[in-house]
């Protein structure tokens, strides 16, 4: 395995370890069932988990150098954006559709967002292995959802999670541009402003609803929710995501509601039917296939490149006045006795 394939292989995995932590968030705010709305809630996750990135990555803030060039602050305004508002949209939808409905909805809407903005912002072309592993992984989430779920169906919470889904295939693709457009920046470090410029449309109800604060099971959901699911995550995706594409990275965030419904049957003794197991191995499918590397064209064999196409053939003695099929075998002989 060469050194670039490695590498995308262990970004992958940081990619995977992410959205295996962002899949306890449904879950975890249905155990708490605090009283803090939605909105709120998704602000004061974003204000923890972003001064706790931050001092994380203290070290690395000479990168915000980087600030003053405008090819930076647009890309970073509209991860700021779109990450308050899918802290909104998401969490809202939660409450309405419960975290299933939710979490399969906005993950399986992401990757088809993050392929259009992909193509539309980096020209970044999909292959079919990519195409493949997300018609796999999504149809695996479709059928997390079969009949008999309990699902509660929310006709504005559905699109929620749509515009959640959509939020983060712009974070993705834009976060995936900030890394390309300066090496010198940081990604973990950008990423902790964003998260925290992102918490600032979501003042009002941080403001009017922090009467919840006084509740030990609040500020315990606060506290996974900032420390796990957001400053460890978003550490883990963005550091994952310098080494994948953005269209992979969107396809393997696919594993969150896998973790989700795995939670849910390990913690919340939820049962899970046959074709939800289905589901489930085909998201898993669906994730290997996008992982796999892409075999190079033409590939050429190793025998075919032992000896330099521009080396002489010398004969033995007799060779050249010998018979074509002659000749040959004389040939043959040779290069086998000399070698």
């Amino acid at each position: 395995m060469d050194t670039r394939t490695s590498s995308t292989a262990f970004g992958a995995g940081l990619v995977l370890m992410a959205a295996v932590l962002w899949g306890t968030v449904g879950p975890a705010q249905v155990l708490a069932a605090g009283p803090m709305t939605p909105a709120a809630l998704g602000g004061w996750r974003l204000v923890v988990g972003g001064l706790v990135l931050g001092l994380l990555t203290a070290r690395r803030l000479s990168t915000l150098r980087v600030l003053t060039e405008g090819r930076v602050l647009r890309p970073l305004l509209v991860c700021a954006v779109s990450t308050g508002v899918y802290q909104a949209a998401f969490l809202s939808s939660v409450s309405r559709t419960g975290a299933a409905l939710a979490t399969v909805i906005a993950l399986g809407t992401a990757p088809a967002a993050i392929g259009v903005c992909a193509r539309w912002v980096a020209g970044e072309r999909m292959s079919a292995a990519w195409a493949a592993g997300t018609v796999a992984a999504v149809a695996g989430c479709a059928l997390l959802l079969a009949p008999g779920s309990g699902a509660r169906v929310d006709s504005l919470g559905l699109l929620l999670a749509v515009a959640a889904g959509a939020c983060y295939g712009l974070y993705t693709v834009f976060a995936k541009k900030l890394a390309s457009t300066d090496h010198t920046a940081d990604l973990p470090t950008l990423s902790a402003l964003s998260l925290l410029l992102g918490s600032l449309p979501l003042l009002p109800w941080m403001i009017t609803d922090s009467t919840p604060l006084h509740d030990g099971a609040t500020l315990a959901l606060i506290a996974w929710l900032g420390l796990a699911t957001t400053a460890a995550a978003y550490w883990l995706f963005t550091a994952g995501l310098v080494r994948v594409k953005a269209t992979t990275a969107g396809t393997l965030s696919l594993a969150e509601p896998l973790a989700a419904a795995l939670i849910g049957v390990l913690l919340l003794h939820e049962h899970l039917s046959l074709l939800a197991w289905a589901g489930c191995a085909l998201v898993l499918a669906g994730m290997i296939t996008t992982c796999l590397p892409a075999m190079p064209r033409g590939r050429v064999s190793a025998r075919a490149t032992e000896f330099p196409s521009d080396r002489r053939i010398t004969f033995t003695k007799g060779a050249r006045d010998a018979p074509p099929l002659e000749q040959d075998a004389v040939t043959s002989t040779a290069s086998s006795t000399s070698a």
